[in-house]
């Protein structure tokens, strides 16, 4: 499978987050804390939602140990970052080129799609992943935890360099 290669201009988000592993997998949670609140967002684009992980470094990835934190955020793009609402934050991710890959499936399908990017797809690419966030981004094909729903994985990419 062949993610298409985009741009993704500065974009800003509010949201809210959690720090947490994959141990201690707080992603359920977040979203139920997040989703009923979502409406006091008064200045967002769109209806699409972001899941979006911030690893503190990319050796995150050199040797996967599901007890190393990251911040997940839930959260939705705004047109600017002037009224957050109480107990929620901005996160700007900044421009950069993501691999954008399509994704059909439940929650417990993505694991193996993201060994495929991870273990597969970049190795064998001309890119190499870049220290910027990772986010799923989920529209109106998007159905939480069920085998029809659709959303779009980007992970953020530059160009391979010889060093």
């Amino acid at each position: 499978m062949n993610p298409s290669i985009k741009p993704l201009p500065e974009t800003n988000l509010i949201g809210k987050k959690v720090r947490m592993n994959f141990i201690n997998n707080q992603t359920q949670q977040l979203w139920q804390s997040f989703m009923p609140r979502k409406r006091e967002i008064s200045n967002s684009i769109g209806n699409d939602l972001y899941s979006v992980e911030v690893y503190d470094s990319l050796s995150y990835f050199d040797e996967f140990n599901p007890a190393t934190e990251f911040d997940k955020w839930a959260a939705v793009a705004v047109a600017d970052l002037k009224t957050i609402p109480e107990s929620m934050e901005e996160l700007i991710i900044p421009t950069g080129l993501y691999a954008v890959f399509p994704f059909k499936g439940s929650d417990s399908d993505a694991p193996k799609m993201y060994q495929y990017i991870l273990g597969s797809w970049i190795p064998n690419s001309i890119y190499q992943l870049d220290h910027r966030p990772h986010f799923a981004l989920m529209g109106e094909k998007y159905k939480n935890n069920n085998p029809d729903s659709e959303e779009e994985f980007w992970i953020p990419i530059k160009p391979k360099t010889n060093d």
